[in-house]
């Protein structure tokens, strides 16, 4: 798949920041009301209005969420919004990270990030990265302007930024439409902090230029001290998403790319790529709950061993909207297991929300959030969902018995 090509399936959908969205519809007879789903509704969806920043267009969709492994609070989830809206002015427009204690329903600004730190005009928004350090007092994001190290300050509006030593433009490419300059900062693109809080490792790509990843170390003052970089990705192509394997193979690092899925073996130090994905199959998204779970461009795949999947062929996703076409070719952004229920999954794609309650043979869409893009998504404790797009943040119960949604043309 050439550069061009891979550019517009990434970026193509995208709401510029700048546009008017399209008008929403909800499942008629579904009981919205301003914001709510009475009780009683099929999934009890909730739309999240507490999200900081101007609420112009997409300023309340949350890239990326994270959630910190040693958290006593198990509804506790950390959010990253872009409020980026050409409606904003540019010395406001900012990123924000916040907390929600409640599993999402409400959520607190812990810390904002100003311009110096990311670039509004050269597709900023569409793919940054958040990860927590243990306690979750500490962060650190991805933008087109590197990594960043950010630090919340109790009971002040302040929040302290420090840039992360990473790699810069050697040789720009006049191929791209990404106006970057030799020197500029290679963009990070996905960022995964270890557990126990001592190892930090950020993959980097300037648009599928020598893909990198480098690791990093505490140091005494507290600050990410660049460590090495992990052995070169078999592919040329941008890292999409990032996810360490789970409790049964630990030691193991999955990568997704702009083509492929792969495998970094502690022991090894090899990187392998995951057996059944397509060709050109673009991973936007890895769970790796009992196994590597994957969403791509042309589709999903499950887990039939720690390193081979099997594409989802059975399925009706939505695939055009406005014709009502179905089947298994489903653009996918992400998909999360639900780590207590494995058999419970999610998925995020151009055309919705889907998920499954038997390990992925059979879907349903959840038809009682806006008709559009969704991108994100994370599972509480409880087993509801948050579920995240350009049209907005919500809070849904799928998997409730009094949940009825499936796939309906109009």
């Amino acid at each position: 798949m050439n550069r061009k090509v891979l550019f517009l399936l990434m970026a193509g959908p995208m709401w510029t920041w700048g546009q008017n969205p399209v008008s929403v519809g909800l499942t008629p007879g579904a009981g919205y009301h301003d914001g709510y789903f009475t009780e009683g509704d099929s999934c009890h969806v909730h739309q999240v209005k507490s999200l900081p920043g101007s609420h112009e267009f997409a300023s309340d969709f949350i890239e990326a969420m994270a959630a910190d492994p040693r958290a006593k609070e198990r509804s506790a989830v950390w959010g990253l919004t872009a409020d980026l809206s050409s409606k904003v002015p540019t010395q406001d427009r900012a990123m924000y990270i916040s907390k929600s204690s409640d599993g999402g329903k409400t959520w607190t600004q812990v810390a904002r990030v100003d311009s110096r730190y990311f670039d509004a005009d050269i597709a900023e928004g569409e793919r940054n990265g958040l990860s927590v350090f243990p306690g979750g007092s500490e962060f650190v994001i991805t933008t087109q302007k590197g990594a960043f190290q950010v630090f919340s300050q109790s009971g002040t509006s302040d929040t302290v930024v420090r840039s992360i030593e990473g790699p810069r433009v050697t040789q720009p490419d006049p191929m791209t439409i990404i106006p970057k300059r030799e020197g500029d900062p290679v963009t990070a693109n996905v960022v995964k902090i270890t557990a126990d809080g001592k190892r930090l490792i950020v993959g980097y790509g300037y648009f599928d230029l020598n893909p990198q990843i480098f690791t990093y170390r505490k140091g005494r003052d507290g600050w990410w001290i660049k460590e090495g970089t992990l052995p070169p990705l078999p592919t040329d192509m941008d890292i999409l998403s990032m996810q360490f394997g789970d409790r049964g193979n630990a030691g193991s690092l999955y990568v997704g790319t702009g083509d492929q899925a792969f495998e970094l073996k502690a022991r090894t130090k090899e990187w392998t790529r995951i057996d059944g994905v397509g060709d050109d199959s673009a991973v936007q998204g890895i769970s790796t709950v009992g196994g590597p779970h994957l969403a791509a461009c042309w589709g999903v795949y499950n887990p039939t061993s720690a390193d081979a999947v099997q594409r989802v062929t059975h399925a009706n996703f939505l695939l055009h909207r406005n014709e009502d076409e179905a089947g298994p070719n489903i653009r996918a952004f992400s998909i999360e297991v639900d780590p207590s229920r494995p058999n419970r999954e999610v998925v995020t794609s151009l055309t919705g929300v889907y998920f499954s309650r038997d390990g992925g043979e059979r879907w349903q869409r959840l038809n009682d959030v806006p008709d559009g893009e969704f991108r994100s998504a994370h599972f509480n404790a409880d087993g509801t969902v948050i579920v995240s797009g350009i049209f907005g943040t919500f809070l849904a119960n799928p998997f409730s018995t009094r949940c009825s949604a499936r796939l309906k043309t109009r």
